[in-house]
């Protein structure tokens, strides 16, 4: 999912937020640190881990494991990688330039730069590829699927049009280009399977929807008429049959995702006026008529703020929310049947959470950071923080084993009873 950067020019106190992969949780970067939050229930969310440290940029979860990527303002060219419940760092990666963003899923990780892109195996952290030379990418627009079976990342094909560059990322070779939009790409967003993406223009008046496999149009949606609209988000909802765009306007679109065989486009009958109108009127106008309008919109007290969206079912109702890089969380309900306007459900002050963890003191993970050394044509350390090897060392086999066990997720439906914050609290039944 797309996220909003903490990094500005005057200064203002902007935070980094961004969901993780199945929306179970919130995290957020600011001059102080970084907080992760859960999502499992919206009336009351609750911190999970918080940790300080430098200015924090960047922050990605894995699912719900307890794997972290971190960039800070301080280090912009640095990676750390983390196992957060343990407060410790795995390994860091130095780049030749700026981070612009992170993505993961259970088998990759990818760092984009402005002109390049490193794929990582999550597992080990080994470079993969090194995808040199892209179009000029000074926003970091990139995605990555998050089925590991279908494991794809896309990325501008161009940075003067709508290209959009289909990468496979498990064979690592390149599979499509699709010629999305005449002008240069604002967003792009793969559905849960990855099996379609979503792209939006700098133009900001219409979401296309594409096949991944054929590059065939599936689906144009009108997010409305204005000019200078700058898209931040585009986000399918976690069972694929919504899709969500958010932009410096106050409105927030929700789009269903019919089957594509009855999308407008695909259904004019020539012996109707729409028909007609597409025989004799130019394309251009046409395409207003026959692009699927909004099913749900929310309207949000505030406009020109970056922010994300996610679509998800929390606590069996279906919600949209939107984190604003001023550090406010809305949840809005949607009505699956009815759409219409939402009302705003809930909404919560990410700086207002009591503490429920604090992570471990920035100075001691320093101290554990070893001396860079040249991997992968990127500089890369290890921390040393197995007990028994020198300060500053760790084996490729302690490294594997801590990358496995921070990227292992809680069983669904289970507790674990060795984590107080897991664990609700016991009580006696009276039956």
């Amino acid at each position: 999912m797309n996220s909003t950067n903490s990094s500005n020019s005057n200064g203002s106190n902007k935070y980094f937020v961004n969901f993780n992969q199945d929306c179970t949780s919130l995290a957020v970067g600011s001059k102080s640190g970084y907080t992760l939050y859960s999502l499992n229930n919206v009336d009351n969310l609750e911190q999970i881990y918080s940790h300080g440290m430098d200015d924090c940029c960047l922050v990605e979860r894995l699912f719900s494991s307890s794997l972290v990527a971190v960039v800070s303002l301080s280090s912009p060219r640095k990676l750390k990688v983390c196992h957060f419940r343990k407060g410790t760092e795995i390994c860091n990666y130095s780049y030749s330039n700026t981070i612009l963003a992170v993505k993961l899923n259970r088998a990759r990780l990818v760092v984009c730069l402005e002109e390049s892109l490193y794929i990582h195996n999550i597992r080990d952290m080994k470079v993969l590829h090194t995808i040199r030379d892209t179009p000029p990418n000074p926003l970091g627009l990139c995605a990555l699927s998050i089925d590991k079976e279908n494991c794809l990342l896309a990325y501008p094909g161009s940075s003067t049009i709508g290209e959009v560059q289909i990468f496979d990322a498990i064979h690592l070779h390149a599979k499509t280009m699709i010629h999305a939009h005449d002008s240069p790409l604002a967003a792009i967003a793969f559905s849960p399977s990855g099996t379609r993406i979503a792209t939006a223009s700098e133009k900001g008046t219409v979401i296309r929807v594409f096949s991944v496999m054929d590059a065939s149009r599936l689906y144009e949606f009108r997010r409305g008429v204005k000019r200078c609209v700058a898209i931040s988000c585009l986000a399918f909802s976690l069972c694929g049959q919504f899709l969500s765009c958010s932009s410096n306007t106050e409105t927030v679109h929700v789009f269903r995702l019919e089957d594509p065989k009855d999308s407008p486009r695909r259904s004019v009958d020539e012996s109707t006026w729409m028909g007609y109108l597409s025989t004799y009127l130019p394309t251009q106008v046409t395409d207003v008529f026959t692009q699927g309008r909004a099913f749900a919109t929310a309207h949000l007290p505030f406009y020109g703020l970056k922010n994300v969206i996610s679509i998800a079912t929390i606590q069996q109702q279906l919600r949209l929310l939107v984190a604003t890089e001023d550090g406010v969380l809305y949840i809005y309900n949607i009505d699956r049947n009815e759409g219409g306007d939402l009302v705003l459900y809930k909404q919560h002050r990410l700086d207002d959470i009591p503490n429920a963890s604090t992570g471990a003191d920035s100075t001691d993970a320093a101290k554990r950071s070893s001396p860079q050394r040249v991997e992968g044509g990127i500089l890369g350390s290890y921390a040393g923080i197995v007990k028994g090897n020198p300060v500053g060392q760790m084996s490729e086999s302690d490294k594997l084993r801590e990358m496995a066990a921070a990227t292992e997720s809680p069983p669904k439906g289970a507790f674990q009873f060795t984590d107080e914050q897991e664990y609700p609290p016991l009580t006696q039944s009276s039956d």
